[in-house]
């Protein structure tokens, strides 16, 4: 006799039962599975990351700006560089001025207004 043929009505019974357990089990891990509440937290939990992840790598990216710009400005003992500096303050200095005189130019330009009144 082979060993399926000498199990007793008892132990089929019981590895039904088991297998009957194991199927519940699978259905109810696909029926959580496919359930809308789980595919929407999946969803934002893929979203979520995928934000974290290019929140991640543009904090490094301007990190890296930063420092690389900050380089330019500072040696390396810390000290500042300011042979670099004074020609960026320079300019910076004429940037404004020259956007003060356009704007103040634009304040005492005749406006136009009263030119053409209708009566």
């Amino acid at each position: 006799m082979s060993e399926a043929e000498a199990r007793t009505p008892a132990q089929i019974e019981a590895d039904i039962a088991r297998r009957r357990q194991e199927l519940a089990v699978t259905l109810d891990e696909i029926a959580v599975r496919v359930h809308p509440k789980t595919i929407v937290g999946d969803a934002k939990a893929k979203a979520a990351s995928a934000v974290d992840r290019t929140a991640g790598r543009a904090y490094v990216a301007v990190n890296r700006a930063v420092t690389d710009v900050r380089s330019q400005f500072v040696a390396e003992d810390g000290s500042p560089r300011l042979e670099r500096i004074v020609p960026v303050a320079v300019a910076a200095v004429a940037v404004v001025g020259l956007l003060t005189v356009v704007a103040g130019r634009r304040d005492s330009a005749p406006s136009g207004r009263g030119r053409f009144r209708r009566g």
